[in-house]
C-alpha cells in the first residue's frame, strides 16, 4: 500500500532506538525525509537511513525537557530538510525502579520522569505546532503506553506520565482539527525495548532469589500470562500503526488512542 508519504518530512523524537528508530526507518522506506531527534546517538542511525533508503536524514541532539533545545532542533531540521509535515513523539524515560507498592518510590523519583515525559511532550508540541498551523496541514502521533490506561503499578511515575500524554493528545486534537491537523496516540503493549527492559528488570529483581528464573524465561512467562496473543509486540509492529496514522490513508482519524498490545488492554 502506498502511504503517500514520499517527499514529506517527518520528525521522530526518541528516534535513535526502539520504537522511534523503527518508525524513522519506516518513514524512510516510504520515501520521507527523516529527522531523528534524540538526547544522544542520533547521527549514526540517520547515516544508516541515508545509506539504506537513499532519502535525506539528519540526526539532531535534543533534550526535549528543555524548550530552547527543542526550538534549536526544529530550526536545524527545517534548515536541512524543510518544514516538517509529521511529528512522532516517542522520547520518554521510566523511573528505573519497581513501583509496587508505590512506597518503594520516593517523591524525588517522579521529578525527572514528569519533566521528560510530560513537560517534554508539551515543549515539542508547542514548538512544532505553529509550523503545522501555518501550513494548515500535518499530523502528530504521540507514543504513550497501555500503562497510561490501566494504572500500571510497575512504574507509577511512567504510568501517570503516559496517561497525561493521552489526555494532552486529545486536547491538541480538538484544538488543531479546524486547522487540518490530526493528532493521535499509539499505545504499545509489551515491547522488547531498552526502556521496557529497564522497568521489567527492576520487577524481575524483586523475585525471591531462590525462585528466580533468568530474565528471559521469567519475562516470557509473564507475556504468555497477560497478552492474549501470547507474544511480545515488536517495535516494527508499533511503527506500522504510527506511520499509517501519519499518512493520508488515515485522513479521517484524529483524537484516537490506539493500542498495539496483542489484546492486553480490552475495553468493553
Amino acid at each position: 500500500m502506498d502511504l503517500e508519504l514520499n517527499g514529506r518530512t517527518a520528525i521522530v523524537t526518541g528516534g535513535a532506538s526502539g520504537i522511534g528508530l523503527a518508525t524513522a526507518r519506516l518513514f524512510a522506506a516510504e520515501g520521507a525525509r527523516v529527522a531523528i531527534w534524540d538526547l544522544a546517538g542520533a547521527e549514526n542511525p540517520a547515516e544508516a537511513i541515508r545509506g539504506e533508503f537513499g532519502v535525506e536524514a539528519v540526526g539532531v541532539a535534543v533534550d526535549v525537557a528543555e524548550e530552547e533545545s527543542v526550538a534549536t532542533a526544529l530550526a536545524r531540521t527545517a534548515g536541512e530538510l524543510g518544514a516538517p509535515d509529521h511529528l512522532v513523539h516517542a522520547a520518554a524515560i521510566g523511573s528505573g525502579k519497581f513501583g509496587f507498592p508505590f512506597t518503594n518510590l520516593r517523591p524525588s523519583d517522579w521529578e525527572r520522569v514528569l519533566r521528560v515525559n510530560v513537560v517534554g511532550t508539551a515543549n515539542v508540541a508547542h514548538v512544532v505546532a505553529p509550523t503545522l498551523v501555518g501550513r494548515s496541514a500535518g499530523t502528530m502521533v504521540f507514543v504513550a503506553s497501555v500503562a497510561g490506561q490501566i494504572g500500571s503499578q510497575t512504574d507509577p511515575p511512567y504510568s501517570a506520565s503516559k496517561a497525561a500524554n493521552i489526555n494532552f493528545a486529545q486536547c491538541l486534537a480538538k484544538d488543531l482539527a479546524p486547522r487540518g491537523i490530526r493528532v493521535n496516540t499509539v499505545c504499545p503493549g509489551m515491547v522488547q525495548t531498552p526502556l521496557n527492559r529497564s522497568v521489567w528488570q527492576a520487577w524481575h529483581d524483586q523475585t525471591d532469589p531462590s525462585a528466580r528464573l533468568t530474565y528471559e524465561a521469567w519475562s516470557d512467562l509473564k507475556i504468555r500470562a497477560v497478552v492474549p496473543l501470547g507474544r511480545w509486540q515488536t517495535p516494527e509492529a508499533v511503527a506500522d500503526m504510527i506511520v499509517f496514522l501519519s499518512s493520508p490513508r488515515a485522513a479521517h482519524v484524529t483524537g484516537q488512542t490506539i493500542n498495539v498490545d496483542g489484546g492486553f488492554v480490552m475495553h468493553w
